[in-house]
Parts: structure tokens; C-alpha cells; sequence
């Protein structure tokens, strides 16, 4: 009787396993309409949730035949999708991210991910999502080995309805902190749209932390020169900070800019922005010159500083 039991219950587990299978397309020749296979869109999504990876670390982490990962890693490379470099602490190992072509794929796959599943359970009641909800929860808790680690946040380039964003939490945010008018957001605004017009991918780029599927945080890297580049508004938002997230923004325009090859990143700030301050001077960067001025209304010490790459 137990043999028969667990026979009925395993061909319920295949059952199931077919129908959503089919059901969220994993059968398709490209998983979500993209170029990508199931494995190759695991593997971008993975490199887009670490800051940096080894090709060991993502074998282990994803289950993957060495072989089978190094042809998958080896064809994102011709297709110039990831960037390798040597470990600057261990010789023998190879560091490997998203390039920029590779966040841009990631954030297509992540968006067609997020509409595809609110397409298959929006038309359900909200009673009915959360039963589904628990049911996956369920069946993670009994087969997964351990709770599966929430991941804090990811970093992907800006898309449309970012630019906006960006303005408005500006505006927002500095009246609610610091008293700020209208007239920084303003300032914002003309900042982000002078970017939207003048991008240069190649020397260029916007990050956008992203958590729960909403923006988090952002930063900017645009060129002064050919020599020169300018970080500026850099914000992480009150709900997701204690997270790192500005010192990883900020982090990664230095990366960027080195690879790109600037010899110097200059940012303008004020002194009241005392978080702010403490990230760029863990970073390496330097107090060059300070005026004071009442831009927005309140007295405030701007602030010049310099990072040497």
C-alpha cells in the first residue's frame, strides 16, 4: 500500500512538473522570447545578483557541468556580454561580470520575467495569489536544503520610467531630509535630461538599484573630458539603506571608469551630506575646494572632491 501511495504521488510531482513547465514556457527555444536558453538566462541572472563571480562559484551555485558552464561563459564572451579580469588578491582566479550589454540583457530578461508571471496571475483574485503564493512557499520550505537567501538588492541600467524617477525622489526626498526647494529638483532635472541627450554608452552609464522589483537607489557617471569623468546623483532610498548600496554604487563608477579610461572622477556635494561624504572618503576620494552658496534656500558649503584612478 506505501509503494502504491508514493507511485501516485510521484507521478502527481511529474504532473505538475509538465504542466508548469509548459505553462511558463521553459519549453520554448528561447526562454521569455530571448536568445537565451533556460541555463544561459540562469547564469545572467546569477552574475546580475553578485558583485563579482568565478566561474567555480556559479558551477557550484547553479549546479552546472564545468564543461557545460565554460561553453555557456565562453559564448557570452563572443558575444560580448561578460568581462573577465584577473582577482586582484588571488593570480589564479578569473573574475567575471556583466558586462554592459549584459546588464542591458539581464534587465530585458528581468522586466519580461515580471510581466509574463503578472500576465499568468493578475487576472487571479488577490485571495487566490496569496493562496499561490503559500503553496510555492510550501513546496520551497519542504524541498528546498536550507531557506533560500533573500537577495538585498540588484544594480541594472536605467530604463524607461527610471529618468523620471530619478527626478522625482530627488525633489522629494532632499525637501522631506533638508529643506531643499523646487529649484533642486529643477537642477536634477536639467542633469538627467543633458544625460538623456549627450549618452555616450561607451563612456557613459546610469545605475539603478533595484529591490523588489522597485528602484532603490541610483548614481551617475558622465564624461568632463576625455580624461575626467563626473559622478553625480548619487541617492539610496531611507527603506533600503544599512544595505550598502551607496558605496556599491559608487564602487562601481570607479570600476567603470578604469576600464573605461578615465584618469580621474571629480563629484560636486555639500557638507551637510554627512553619509554621502563617508562613502567617497572610504572610496579614495579627496576634499579638493569648498565654497558656500544658498542654492536651494537653506545656507550650505559645497563641496568639491576628487578621485585619482
Amino acid at each position: 500500500m506505501a509503494d502504491t501511495d508514493l507511485s501516485a504521488r510521484v507521478e502527481a510531482v511529474r504532473r505538475f512538473s509538465r504542466f508548469y513547465t509548459r505553462k511558463i514556457g521553459v519549453l520554448r527555444e528561447g526562454l521569455l522570447g530571448s536568445p537565451f536558453s533556460l541555463a544561459e538566462a540562469r547564469v545572467i541572472w546569477e552574475l546580475a545578483h553578485r558583485e563579482q563571480a568565478t566561474a567555480s562559484e556559479l558551477g557550484t551555485e547553479l549546479g552546472l557541468d564545468a564543461g557545460y558552464l565554460s561553453r555557456i561563459l565562453r559564448g557570452f564572451e563572443e558575444r560580448g556580454l561578460i568581462a573577465r579580469q584577473t582577482s586582484d588578491t588571488d593570480g589564479r582566479q578569473t573574475i567575471i561580470t556583466l558586462s554592459r550589454s549584459g546588464e542591458a540583457a539581464f534587465a530585458r530578461l528581468n522586466t519580461q520575467s515580471q510581466n509574463e508571471i503578472a500576465a499568468l496571475i493578475g487576472a487571479l483574485p488577490a485571495s487566490a495569489q496569496q493562496r499561490l503564493v503559500e503553496a510555492l512557499g510550501t513546496v520551497e520550505a519542504l524541498l528546498g536544503e536550507a531557506p533560500a537567501a533573500k537577495v538585498p538588492y540588484i544594480l541594472r541600467p536605467h530604463q524607461p520610467g527610471d529618468i523620471g524617477w530619478v527626478v522625482h525622489r530627488h525633489g522629494a526626498l532632499y525637501a522631506e531630509e533638508y529643506g531643499w526647494d523646487e529649484r533642486f529638483e529643477a537642477l536634477v532635472a536639467g542633469i538627467v535630461a543633458e544625460f538623456v541627450a549627450k549618452f555616450d554608452a561607451r563612456r557613459e552609464r546610469c545605475w539603478i538599484a533595484e529591490r523588489d522589483g522597485q528602484p532603490v537607489g541610483s548614481v551617475f557617471l558622465v564624461r568632463h573630458s576625455d580624461t575626467v569623468a563626473k559622478l553625480r546623483l548619487l541617492l539610496v532610498e531611507p527603506s533600503a539603506r544599512g544595505l550598502g548600496i551607496g558605496q556599491r554604487l559608487v564602487e562601481e563608477c570607479a570600476r567603470f571608469a578604469r576600464r573605461t579610461g578615465y584618469a580621474k572622477i571629480s563629484l560636486w556635494t555639500n557638507n551637510n551630506l554627512l553619509t554621502a561624504r563617508a562613502i567617497y572618503a572610504k572610496a579614495g576620494y579627496r576634499l579638493i575646494k569648498s565654497e558656500p552658496h544658498a542654492l536651494w534656500g537653506a545656507p550650505l558649503v559645497g563641496e568639491t572632491w576628487e578621485l585619482d584612478l
